[in-house]
């Protein structure tokens, strides 16, 4: 018996196409996408909520200009490679947790200063 999935699913991202294109969002959580989202994933980042499956796009390009004071600018590979990462959370489903990180991670940066 072969070891390879072939099957077919829905896009996990415009849930418009099926495909057996299929990626790690994280360790052990594999989505399907199709050829139009993964082009897409070359100019945007994609964030995928493991939680009620929401999909966020940003611009590489206005993301990076963001975090050039952590030292990202300079990675090159963020630009050039797809990304698509899962995330817990999102506003969407469960805004109480975003504010208490927004919150914990401010105060703890604040504290460091």
């Amino acid at each position: 018996m072969s070891h390879f999935d072939y099957r077919i699913s829905q896009c996990r991202i415009c849930r418009l196409e099926f495909t057996s294109t299929r990626l790690k969002a994280e360790p052990g959580i594999v989505i399907h996408i199709c050829p139009v989202c993964l082009e897409k994933a070359k100019d945007h980042f994609i964030w995928l909520c493991l939680n009620c499956g929401r999909p966020y796009f940003r611009l590489k390009n206005l993301v990076m200009n963001r975090m050039c004071g952590y030292g990202l600018r300079e990675a090159r590979f963020l630009y050039e490679t797809p990304l698509i990462q899962g995330i817990d959370f999102c506003v969407v489903c469960n805004p109480e947790y975003i504010v208490e990180y927004v919150y914990t991670a401010k105060e703890h940066h604040c504290s460091r200063k």
